[in-house]
């Protein structure tokens, strides 16, 4: 059995770090660049294991090239879902979460009367598209919003890991479990660190 100190470190990615625009650059100007970037510099990391749970997996392969990811994406970049029978959560976050839900749901409440009143003084398309994007922003701004976050979260508890997303949500609900997390713009950094220390 390993000792804690020969335990590989544990690093869970999100789909974020090579879909979204602002912040794969570090890795390259396409989804299917950035895996393969990433992919070269992961294997000369044996310190470190990278997950990404299953469902995260599936919507990754709709942004890529699949003929131009090696097969050793399979190998470097293990798809793991969360044990989601065996593990608890406390009941604190269900509370929190229940909470923070009502609380969007009233402040969705008073944006779509604010429009109403509007309507009568301002363009329809133009009420209904500020409404729109002040009801995006007030509920779902900074919230777990699908499974896939679920997922993401629940298996960076599970593993004790590193959790590397963009998503504010993710990451304000990953705090509150006590889940490591770092920021994409920072990931190539802390990959290389570990690169170094080996030269």
């Amino acid at each position: 059995m390993k000792s804690a100190s020969q335990r590989k470190d544990r690093v869970v990615l999100d789909t974020s770090l090579f879909v979204n625009p602002e912040v794969r650059g570090d890795f390259g100007n396409t989804p299917t660049e950035a895996i393969n970037e990433f992919l070269d510099i992961a294997r000369q990391i044996p310190a470190l294991e990278f997950y990404m749970p299953s469902s995260i997996f599936r919507e990754l392969l709709n942004f890529v090239n699949e003929k131009e990811i090696p097969g050793a994406l399979l190998a470097v970049l293990r798809q793991k879902s969360p044990g989601k029978h065996e593990m608890t959560c406390p009941a604190f976050f269900l509370y929190e979460l229940i909470e923070d839900i009502r609380d969007r749901v009233n402040k969705g409440l008073r944006i779509a009367e604010k429009a109403v009143r509007t309507a009568g003084k301002s363009e329809e398309q133009e009420v209904i598209q500020g409404m729109r994007k002040n009801y995006r922003e007030a509920l779902r701004d900074g919230i777990i919003d699908s499974k896939e976050d679920v997922d993401l979260i629940l298996l960076a508890k599970e593993l004790d890991a590193l959790l590397v997303t963009v998503d504010l949500g993710a990451i304000k609900w990953a705090e509150k479990l006590g889940i490591r997390w770092l920021l994409p713009s920072k990931f190539k950094e802390y990959l290389l660190s570990f690169i170094e220390k080996e030269e």
